[in-house]
């Protein structure tokens, strides 16, 4: 039975006295609003957010190791062991240039065809020659052995016979030189064509069809781009730090934040005698992810194991006043670490942690934001975190 119901139930003398089961509604009907409010704040209270930060693998950044710090910085470009500068050989016009700046060439590819046609002329002169001086040699050989015929059976001097020696030899020596004379034109033919002399790629075409080229004048440049080093100069103050076979970990210019390892192959026994800096070459651990781009700027330093520290990078260290502090990513909480700094390295943008952090603690990247120490945190795959903890999702507890 309702509420309504009840009241109207009641004996009729209510009805005569202004209506007092109105008030008992009401009041009913206050109380029951009173009992659901109370449940529905419960419900609320139940059901309320609670911040937690959604982290993602970009967010966070682990302490590491390092050597590097104070380490000895290299200079240099990337470069490539195996280069060839081609050069004209004969002074001839360029007829040809069949490959271009970036073109990829094979072993024995063509390049560059120079005009041969008054090569080719001397070719066919130098052949002529040949024929001449053979046939003359076979007639002084014929000669020779009659004459020697003759003398033995004594009906020519040995005068004669000398003679006929003579005559032979002087035309051997003369078909000799003419052999020389078609090799060597033969050599200046194949010259007017200039062929890559590895696999590799074409960095640098210095003349156009048309161009008179002379002996010497640089044609192309072939590099092979599988072939690339670090080269580089230091400081001959440092030299005493540095071995063959150290690890050496550098930046190339045009690939961002990109890392490369490599390790110490040479050093040279000399100092610049202006700048007083050792060339050294350092070659890359993985070639295959090395720079495809001879010539590009690069800087570095050579890893020393006794310069070895915890190291992080600068962006995930907040200052307060003379202290600092890091927000360390415990299980599933967010923790405010302080920690004491050490040397700074401004290249690299890192700084050494004296104290404070294990190596591999986990770190918010770039904290910003307003954050709190014991902060739920919460994992989420990469591209969905709040960039260090800029923005947090509710975690709803479970009603009952």
């Amino acid at each position: 039975m309702t509420l309504t119901a009840l009241v109207r139930s009641q004996p009729q003398p209510f009805a005569g006295r202004g209506r007092p089961w109105a008030i008992a509604v009401t009041v009913a009907l206050a109380l029951a609003a009173c009992g659901g409010g109370k449940k529905d704040a419960a419900a609320d209270k139940d059901v309320k957010a609670k911040p937690a930060l959604l982290i993602a693998p970009e967010d966070v950044r682990a302490v590491t190791q390092s050597g590097l710090i104070g380490a000895p910085v290299i200079t240099g470009a990337i470069q490539p062991a195996r280069r060839a500068d081609l050069r004209a050989e004969v002074a001839a016009i360029v007829l040809q240039v069949a490959k271009d700046n970036g073109e990829r060439v094979r072993q024995g590819d063509l390049i560059i065809r120079l005009d041969a046609t008054a090569i080719r002329d001397s070719l066919t002169s130098a052949e002529e020659a040949l024929r001449a001086a053979q046939q003359s040699f076979e007639q002084t050989e014929r000669v020779l052995t009659r004459q020697r015929t003759l003398n033995q059976q004594g009906m020519t001097s040995m005068q004669a016979l000398e003679d006929a020696e003579v005559r032979r030899n002087s035309a051997q020596s003369e078909l000799a030189a003419a052999k020389a004379r078609v090799v060597t034109a033969r050599q200046q033919v194949s010259r007017t064509e200039v062929r890559a002399p590895f696999d590799g790629v074409v960095s640098e075409r210095k003349v156009s069809v048309g161009d008179t080229v002379q002996v010497g004048r640089e044609l192309v440049k072939v590099i092979d781009p599988a072939s690339m080093r670090f080269e580089g100069q230091v400081s001959a103050d440092r030299l005493g730090e540095l071995k063959i076979g150290q690890a050496v970990s550098f930046r190339v210019n045009g690939f961002g934040d990109v890392e490369y390892r490599g390790k110490l192959a040479r050093i040279d026994a000399a100092a610049n005698a202006t700048t007083r800096q050792v060339e050294l070459i350092a070659s890359f651990d993985q070639p295959a992810k090395a720079p495809q781009v001879a010539g590009l700027y690069a800087e570095g330093r050579v890893e020393s194991a006794d310069r070895r520290a915890l190291v992080l990078a600068e962006g995930s260290v907040q200052r307060q006043g003379d202290s600092a502090f890091v927000w360390k990513i415990a299980g599933s909480q967010l923790k405010k670490v302080n920690v004491t700094l050490g040397e700074r390295d401004e290249r690299r943008g890192e700084v050494v942690i004296s104290s404070g952090l294990a190596l591999g603690d986990e770190v918010l990247r770039a904290p910003t934001g307003s954050l709190s120490d014991n902060a739920a945190v919460v994992r989420v795959k990469p591209g969905s975190g709040a960039a260090s903890g800029v923005a947090a999702a509710p975690v709803v507890a479970a009603s009952k």
